[in-house]
C-alpha cells in the first residue's frame, strides 16, 4: 500500500512520462556512466550480471545444452571496432538469433520505419568511441510508465557470435543491446521467447495495438492499412497454427507458419494497364522469403516501370519482400497494429482520443471473481465508471453513438515464467449503469445486477494475451466496465486504459469504508435474565469475572454444540480482541453486564453468519462474507477486503465461525477507537505516539 502511494505520487509530479522516465531499478544513466569515467573502468551491471540465470530457466537454463559454451564478451572483444549503429537504423539490422522471440524483433524492425519513435526507445547520442563507458541504456514503456533500463554491454556469445539478436551490419549492436535492456527489465532472455508482436509495439510506443482476423476483416481493411503506414503506426502479422507441428512450418511458398513478420509498405503499382495493390512484408529473420507472385525475382516486376520499380527497393534475400494484397489476405491470418497517438483508424479524420488509465488487482478471495460464467463471484471483480458525455461528430449509419476504446493488460506475466506462471485468460463487459446508480462514485454493483443485466459490450474474446482492446460504441450514459480472469482466484496486477474520442468521465467504483454501529446497549444487572446469571456464576467463579482463558473454554465449549458450524476454535489472540472491545471499566476481564452485551452481539452474527452460509457448509465463502460484513454494518473497498480476506480465510478461501466473530470484533474496535478520535467527523484523527501504541499493542 505504501509502495503505491508512493507511486501515485511521483506520477502526479510526472515522473514515469517520457521526459522524465523512471529509472529502473534505481540505476541513472549518467551518474553511473560519469563514475565509471572518472575510475577508468568499463561498467559491470550488478542487476543483471553475466550469470546463467540471466539467459534463462528451462531451454536456456543452467544446465541446457543450448547454454553450454556460452560466452559473455563486450563488442570490443568480438569484432574490432564495434559501432552502435551504422548508416542509420534499419529493418536489416535485426536479425533473429536462436531465442525464439521474432514477435519482438518484427515489432523493433517497425520501429525503425519512424525515426522520432526510434529515438524515444534508442537514444542516438550513444556510442563505442567518445567517452565510452561500456553502458548503454534505452527506455521502454511498462504499463503506463517509461522505465529508463540501464544495462552493461556484455553479450551472451557462442563460438564467437552473438547467441541472440545481431545485425546484418556485423559491427553494428544497437538492436543486440536493446534486447538485452528487455531481458533485464522481463527477468531474463528465455522470458521473451513467445509472444505477440503488439506485445513489443506498446512497450516501445505507450500506444494501444488492436487486432484484425484476416479471416473476416472488415470491408475496408485496405485503408485501415494504408492510413496506419502514413500515420507511422507500427503493424505486425502471421499465419496461425493449427497444431504444434505446425510451429515456423514454411509453406510452400516460403511462409512461416506462426512466425511475426512485420508490415512495412503498401503501394499501387501500374500493372499491365491495371492498378495492382501490392504490399511489404519483413521476416526478421533477414531470410525466408515469399517466393510466390511479386517475390524479389518473380516475373512481375519485369512489367513495372524501372523507376517505380527502382523506388521499391528490391533486394535479394535481406528478409523483405513485397506479395500482391489479394495474396497476402489469402496467405496471413492475423493483422496486428498498434495505434500511436492512438488515432481512430477507421475514421477519415486523424482525431485525438481522451486517455485514461487505471490499475488494479485480482486476488484470490477477495477481487478474482472470473468471468460471467460464475455468478455467484462474477459482481467482485473491480469495476470502473465511464461517463460518456458527448456523441461522436461523424455519426454513422446505427444513430447517435459515443466512440471508445478499452484495453485491458495483464501486469509482470513475463517474469513470472521463471516461477511457472503464464498469462491469465481475460476479458472484459461493459454494462449500463442503472437508474439508482447514476451519477454515485461509492457504489460497487451487487450480484442481482449481473443477474438480471445483460452486457451492453465486451471483449471480443476472452484470450491468452497480454492485452486484449476493442472498439464499443454506445449511446451517451454511464457505463462499467468489469475486467476479469477466465477462471474466478486467478490473481495478476492489470492495467485498464480507456480512450474516448470526446471528453468523458472515468473513476473506479469502490464502497465507501464505513460503519453503521449500533449504540452502546445501556443495560443493569437487573435486566440480565436469571438462568445467564446462574450461567455466569459457574463460568466467572468467586470472583465474578470472566478472564481471557475463561472466556476461550466458555466458547469453544458452546460452538462446538452447533454441528451446523465449522470452527478451529477461539484463539487466545482472539479472546484478547473481545475482551478489549467489550471491557468498559480496564480490568481487562468481563464483568455480568459486559458478558451480556457480549453475547448478545455474538448472538446476532450468528444469525447473519447461517444466513450468508448459503449452501450451508458450516463455513462461509470470502465472497459470501463480504456481503455479511454489510449485513452487520460495515461496507469495506476492495484493498480493505483483501486484507481481510488475506487475515481471516484460510487455504481455500473458507471463513468459520470464529474467525468471523474475530473480524467483527476487530472491525467494531477499531472504527470505534477512529471515531473517538474523530468527535468532529471529519473523516481524519489525531493521536500521540503513546495512544497509537497503546492502540495496536492491545489490538
Amino acid at each position: 500500500m505504501a509502495a503505491r502511494l508512493e507511486r501515485d505520487r511521483l506520477r502526479a509530479e510526472g515522473v514515469g512520462n517520457h521526459q522524465n522516465a523512471v529509472k529502473y531499478l534505481g540505476q541513472d544513466y549518467e551518474t553511473l556512466k560519469q563514475e565509471c569515467l572518472k575510475s577508468g573502468r568499463l561498467f559491470e551491471d550488478p542487476k543483471f550480471p553475466p550469470i546463467p540465470s540471466n539467459l534463462g530457466f528451462k531451454e536456456l537454463g543452467p544446465n541446457s545444452d543450448k547454454t553450454q559454451g556460452v560466452l559473455w564478451k563486450r563488442p570490443s572483444e568480438i569484432v574490432e571496432d564495434p559501432k552502435f549503429i551504422v548508416g542509420g537504423a534499419t529493418r536489416t539490422d535485426i536479425c533473429q538469433g536462436t531465442l525464439g522471440n521474432c514477435w519482438l524483433l518484427a515489432a523493433i524492425g517497425s520501429l525503425t520505419l519512424n525515426e522520432d519513435l526510434l529515438h524515444r526507445v534508442v537514444p542516438h547520442d550513444q556510442n563505442f568511441q567518445k567517452d565510452y563507458a561500456g553502458i548503454f541504456h534505452f527506455q521502454i514503456w511498462q504499463f503506463g510508465e517509461w522505465m529508463d533500463v540501464v544495462i552493461d554491454d556484455r553479450l551472451p556469445t557462442k563460438d564467437g557470435k552473438l547467441l541472440f539478436v545481431h545485425s546484418a551490419e556485423c559491427q553494428e549492436f544497437w538492436s543486440a543491446l536493446l534486447e538485452k535492456a528487455y531481458a533485464k527489465l522481463n527477468g531474463s532472455y528465455e522470458a521473451l521467447s513467445g509472444g505477440s508482436t503488439t506485445e513489443g509495439f506498446e512497450d516501445f510506443t505507450g500506444g494501444v495495438a488492436e487486432i484484425y482476423d484476416l479471416k473476416k476483416p472488415p470491408s475496408n481493411i485496405a485503408r485501415i492499412i494504408c492510413k496506419a503506414l502514413e500515420r507511422g503506426s507500427l503493424l505486425g502479422c502471421s499465419i496461425d497454427v493449427t497444431s504444434a507441428r505446425d510451429m515456423e512450418a514454411i509453406t510452400f511458398r516460403k511462409l512461416v507458419k506462426g512466425h511475426a513478420y512485420s508490415v512495412t509498405g503498401f503501394k499501387n503499382v501500374d500493372y499491365r494497364g491495371q492498378q495492382e495493390s501490392l504490399i511489404r512484408i519483413r521476416n526478421p529473420w533477414g531470410d525466408v522469403e515469399w517466393s510466390g507472385a511479386w517475390s524479389d525475382n518473380s516475373s512481375e516486376w519485369n512489367e513495372v516501370d524501372p523507376n517505380q520499380r527502382e523506388e521499391m527497393h528490391l533486394k535479394m534475400e535481406d528478409g523483405e519482400f513485397w506479395m500482391s494484397f489479394r495474396d497476402f489476405m489469402r496467405q496471413f491470418s492475423r493483422l496486428e497494429i498498434c495505434n500511436l497517438t492512438p488515432d481512430t483508424l477507421d475514421k477519415d479524420g486523424l482525431s485525438r482520443w481522451h486517455t485514461t488509465l487505471f490499475e488494479g488487482t485480482w486476488r484470490r478471495g477477495s477481487t478474482a471473481g472470473g468471468c460471467r460464467n460464475h455468478p455467484a463471484t462474477f459482481w467482485v471483480n473491480p469495476q470502473f465508471k465511464i461517463r460518456l458525455l458527448e456523441e461522436d461528430d461523424d455519426p454513422e449509419d446505427d444513430g447517435v453513438a459515443c466512440t471508445f476504446l478499452v484495453a485491458l493488460m495483464q501486469k509482470h506475466r513475463r517474469k513470472a515464467r521463471q516461477a511457472g506462471e503464464y498469462l491469465h485468460t481475460i476479458g472484459f463487459a461493459v454494462y449500463e449503469v442503472p437508474e439508482e446508480a447514476q451519477g454515485c462514485q461509492n457504489v460497487h454493483l451487487k450480484k442481482d445486477f449481473f443477474l438480471k443485466n445483460q452486457s451492453q459490450a465486451h471483449s471480443e474474446t476472452s484470450i491468452s494475451l497480454r492485452e486484449v482492446s476493442n472498439h464499443i460504441r454506445l449511446p451517451p450514459g454511464e457505463y462499467i466496465i468489469v475486467p476479469y480472469t477466465l477462471e474466478p482466484n486467478k490473481e495478476a496486477d492489470f492495467v485498464l486504459r480507456v480512450f474516448t474520442e470526446k471528453q468523458s468521465d472515468t473513476e473506479e467504483l469502490d464502497e465507501e469504508i464505513s460503519a453503521d454501529l449500533p449504540d452502546e446497549e445501556e443495560i443493569s444487572e437487573d435486566d440480565v435474565d436469571e438462568n445467564f446469571k446462574n450461567m455466569f456464576r459457574q463460568l466467572a467463579g468467586e470472583d465474578m469475572e470472566i478472564s481471557v482463558f475463561e472466556l476461550r473454554n466458555f466458547l469453544n465449549i458452546t460452538i462446538a454444540k452447533h454441528k451446523d458450524l465449522k470452527t478451529d476454535g477461539f484463539s487466545m489472540d482472539s479472546c484478547r480482541n473481545i475482551v478489549n472491545l467489550m471491557d468498559k471499566d480496564g480490568s481487562s476481564r468481563l464483568g455480568l453486564v459486559e458478558f451480556q452485551i457480549l453475547w448478545n452481539k455474538i448472538t446476532r452474527w450468528l444469525n447473519i453468519f447461517r444466513r450468508f452460509d448459503q449452501d450451508k457448509s458450516g463455513t462461509m465463502s470470502s465472497y459470501e462474507m463480504r456481503l455479511a460484513l454489510e449485513a452487520a454494518g460495515f461496507k469495506l473497498d476492495n484493498k480493505l477486503h483483501q486484507v481481510v480476506v488475506d487475515r481471516y480465510a484460510d487455504d481455500s478461501q473458507g471463513v468459520d465461525f470464529d474467525n468471523f466473530v474475530s473480524c467483527l470484533v476487530k472491525l467494531e474496535t477499531m472504527f470505534r477507537f477512529f471515531k473517538s478520535k474523530d468527535r468532529e467527523g471529519t473523516g481524519s484523527a489525531v493521536m500521540n505516539l503513546r495512544e497509537w501504541l497503546t492502540y495496536t499493542m492491545c489490538s
